[in-house]
C-alpha cells in the first residue's frame, strides 16, 4: 500500500468513526427526548419559560457554523488566512455559546428552577440534563477546534489535504443542528 493509499483510507476510517459516534449521540439525544414526552404526560410538569440567554446562545451557535463553513471554504480555495480566521472566530464563538448557556442556567436558578434537590420538577431537570449534554459534547468540539486552529497555525492543511478541518466542520455543524433540535423541542414541549 502506498503512502497516499494509507493517507486516505485513515481520512475514510476517521470518517466513518465520526458517522458512528454522531450515530451513538443522535441515539442518546432520541432516548432523552423521548424520555421527556413521557414523563411529562405523567403529570406534575412545572412549565415556565425558556431563558433569554438560551435564544443569544441559538444566534451565537448558528453563526459560529457559518464561521465554520467559511473556514472550511477557504482551506479547500487554499487561502490559509480564511482558514486560520474562521477556524479562531469559530472557537470564540463556541466559547461564548457555553457562557451564554451557564448564562441561561443561571436565569433558570434565579426563577426557581433547579437541577436535583426538594425544590425541583422533573422539568426543570431534563432542561439541565438535555442541555448540559450538549455542553460536554459542545466541549469535546471546542477541544477539537483548538487542535484545529493550532494544525492551521502550523501549516498542516492545504487545498488537497484537509480531512480533519473537514471532519471537525462536520461534527460542529451536526452539534449546530442538535442545539436547534432540543431548542425548539424544549421551547414548544415547555
Amino acid at each position: 500500500m502506498t503512502k497516499s493509499e494509507s493517507v486516505l483510507l485513515k481520512e475514510r476510517v476517521n470518517r466513518n468513526l465520526l458517522y458512528v459516534g454522531i450515530f451513538s449521540i443522535v441515539m442518546l439525544f432520541s432516548g432523552l427526548t423521548s424520555a421527556y414526552v413521557v414523563r411529562q404526560a405523567d403529570g406534575q410538569w412545572l412549565r415556565f419559560s425558556m431563558p433569554l440567554m438560551f435564544w443569544v446562545s441559538s444566534a451565537v451557535i448558528l453563526v459560529s457554523s457559518m464561521t465554520m463553513h467559511w473556514a472550511l471554504l477557504g482551506i479547500k480555495k487554499g487561502n490559509q488566512a480564511q482558514l486560520k480566521n474562521g477556524l479562531v472566530v469559530t472557537l470564540v464563538l463556541g466559547l461564548a455559546f457555553c457562557v451564554t448557556q451557564f448564562q441561561g442556567w443561571g436565569e433558570l436558578v434565579d426563577n426557581g428552577i433547579y437541577f436535583a434537590g426538594r425544590s425541583a420538577n422533573p422539568s426543570g431537570s431534563f432542561m439541565y440534563a438535555l442541555t448540559g449534554l450538549h455542553l460536554a459534547h459542545i466541549f469535546s468540539a471546542i477541544i477539537y477546534l483548538l487542535i484545529l486552529v493550532w494544525r492551521s497555525f502550523a501549516g498542516k492543511y492545504a487545498s488537497d489535504s484537509f480531512a480533519g478541518v473537514s471532519n471537525g466542520a462536520l461534527y460542529w455543524h451536526f452539534l449546530d443542528g442538535l442545539w436547534i433540535y432540543l431548542f425548539v423541542f424544549l421551547l414548544f414541549m415547555q
